[in-house]
């Protein structure tokens, strides 16, 4: 397995950014959907 033809490939190379920036969207927003979650349970005891 080489790894220099992995990176020198601009399809693959733009396939794991657009991968890894839906991973990072996915992880901001569960993680903005818990603590609005979490704020909204605390509000409602009150």
């Amino acid at each position: 397995m080489d790894l220099s033809f992995i990176f020198n490939n601009p399809l693959v190379v733009g396939f794991l950014v657009i991968l890894l920036g839906f991973v990072l969207y996915m992880y901001l927003f569960l993680r903005r959907t818990v603590t609005g979650f979490r704020e909204g349970v605390q509000n409602g005891r009150r």
